[in-house]
């Protein structure tokens, strides 16, 4: 499998969810729905993987909404991806943060609470540092990124730091 694919089309996903959120009032859940479907017509990936694909945007844009919550500076989003935000390339930050402030909004009017996102070796996910459940050791991703298993001590299972 082919993963180049898959972050092409995670980060499709984030631009159309981007537009789609912008151009209406959607859910989170609805405008993911509309935006895999429009990144399906320009990638070979199956329904399938797209859906899977679409879960990794679901749970980064849930993640970084909690993340932001409480926040809403530049050093408080370094902080999020735990290094400095001038440092990512090829990823378009403005729209995932837009859709992030806005599920912030939904998530609170909604009064959900916090919970801790797993994340798992093979997923994709947008830049940031993440703590192996296991060992402790982090790894930092400054671009889209397949998770890899832990370098130190072979788990398959992370944490957002």
């Amino acid at each position: 499998m082919n993963k180049n694919k898959w972050v092409a089309a995670y980060n499709d996903i984030v631009k159309h969810l981007y537009e789609t959120m912008d151009e209406a009032l959607h859910t989170l859940g609805e405008a993911l729905e509309i935006s895999t479907e429009k990144a399906g017509k320009t990638s070979d990936l199956s329904k399938e993987d797209l859906d899977k694909v679409s879960g990794y945007v679901k749970r980064d844009v849930e993640s970084a909404a909690h993340g932001l919550s409480a926040k809403s500076d530049d050093e408080s989003l370094s902080e999020w991806f735990k290094f400095d935000i001038e440092l990512i390339e090829n990823f378009t930050l403005d729209a995932f943060l837009s859709v992030a402030d806005k599920t912030r909004i939904q998530l609170a009017e909604l009064e959900e609470h916090a919970k801790v996102h797993k994340y798992q070796s093979g997923e994709i996910t947008i830049p940031g540092t993440f703590i192996c459940d296991n060992c402790g050791k982090e790894i930092a991703f400054k671009t889209t990124s397949e998770i890899p298993v832990c370098p130190q001590c072979k788990a398959t299972t992370f944490v957002r730091m």
